[in-house]
């Protein structure tokens, strides 16, 4: 017999988070179940009967009332975890988090490698924005290193990458000069689509306009010209400061 603890012991009056709880398999489901009904449980090879207070997070990606009305979920079980649903919206139904997302996994990736923060243009975004991101925010990561990686100079290079394709319905933004991205729009168009993309950036980075991790530095474009833009535009300040 062994005296190691398993996770729900260890998590004795605290949570346990069980992720992709539809993987577990049935004959495993009704051990399961029991303890979260019972709050018992005995140990592998032990006869002692143990008692637990834990508060259980599930997450899955599956339906698991479609999977229980199959039969490969117990519906017991289903209806055990299923007290507070809460439903997390898929990365592809909320674009404008993708900015934020973008920055905050390029940082992460960046001070692991020992890189500089690359630059992003806004075509960069919007292509980025039109993917489907069926793997949703690990994806994303999964992405944005390997576009790091195979990269050189300041700028990302999302053209290397298959896996970037659009969604359904969804195109790439048309190629156009690199003094002209947006020739295809009228000027009233154009304006607020300057005026969303500078606030989705300064939303990316928390306000900051200058230096590294800077809004400027997102968009590939002089701090001087993005603080004068934001002015211009009447951006307030609750969206982003101009400062340093």
């Amino acid at each position: 017999m062994s005296d190691r603890a398993g996770r729900f012991e260890l998590a004795h009056s605290g949570t346990l988070f069980l992720d992709e709880v539809g993987e577990i398999p049935l004959e495993l489901q009704g051990k399961l179940l029991r303890v979260l009904q019972e709050g018992q449980f005995e140990r592998v090879g032990d006869s002692r009967t143990r008692n637990v207070d834990v508060r259980v997070i599930a997450a899955s990606n599956r339906d698991l009332l479609g999977e229980a009305r199959a039969g490969r979920f117990r519906e017991d079980l289903y209806f055990r975890l299923n007290v507070f649903p809460i439903k997390s919206v898929p990365l592809r139904e909320r674009p404008e988090d993708i900015p934020l997302l973008v920055f905050h996994c390029l940082s992460k990736i960046c001070r692991r490698f020992g890189r500089e923060m690359p630059r992003l243009t806004r075509a960069d975004i919007e292509r980025l924005q039109g993917y489907d991101w069926p793997g949703n925010v690990r994806e994303l990561q999964n992405v944005m290193e390997r576009a790091l990686i195979v990269s050189t100079g300041r700028g990302l290079d999302l053209d290397l990458l298959p896996v970037v394709r659009p969604a359904p319905g969804a195109e790439f933004p048309p190629a156009q000069p690199a003094g002209d991205p947006d020739g295809l729009l009228t000027e009233t168009e154009r304006k607020r689509r300057d005026r969303e993309t500078i606030m989705r950036a300064l939303s990316a980075c928390c306000g900051k306009v200058f230096g590294p991790g800077g809004a400027a530095e997102l968009l590939g474009v002089k701090p001087t010209t993005l603080a004068s833009r934001i002015k211009r535009m009447g951006i307030p300040k609750a969206s982003g400061s101009a400062g340093q």
